[in-house]
């Protein structure tokens, strides 16, 4: 039985992803396809979850070249079960958890941020007396200390 596969545009409307991304990420080595004989792309179901996992990745700011290290840890030959994508994410876990942190912090300081040093600013005399955010380097020294 020949398996079911995905045209380009039938990925691109269940993954949300554009055709140019599609074939972006497949030149990047990211998600593979077969050729019709009419040099058609022709990508398997389970092609579907990696483009969720890279569209995914990528909205958390992880690079394309880490989800690309990351997706070459996944079998061949066969569709990835849970237990394969467990274990990939597992070494994520730290580096998301420090991402969700900082994402907290922004969001419960955003208000004052600019105005409170933060960023290191002279101006602030209140709560960055004499730049000294400064010694500790430069960037929002307050949102990522």
């Amino acid at each position: 039985m020949k398996p079911v596969t995905l045209t380009i545009g039938e990925l691109s409307a269940r993954s949300g992803v554009a055709p140019s991304a599609l074939r972006f990420y497949e030149e990047r080595g990211l998600i593979r396809s077969t050729r019709t004989s009419g040099n058609q792309r022709r990508y398997e179901r389970s092609e579907l979850r990696r483009v969720s996992f890279i569209r995914i990745a990528q909205q958390v700011g992880v690079s394309l070249e880490r989800i690309g290290d990351a997706l070459k840890e996944l079998p061949e030959g066969r569709t990835p079960t849970k237990a394969d994508w467990t274990r990939l994410s597992a070494r994520w876990r730290s580096e998301l958890d420090d991402r969700i942190a900082l994402m907290e912090r922004l969001r419960d300081t955003l208000d004052g941020c600019i105005g409170c040093g933060c960023l290191s600013l002279q101006s602030c005399r209140l709560y960055n007396p004499g730049d000294e955010l400064a010694a500790q380097g430069s960037g929002p020294r307050k949102l990522l200390g």
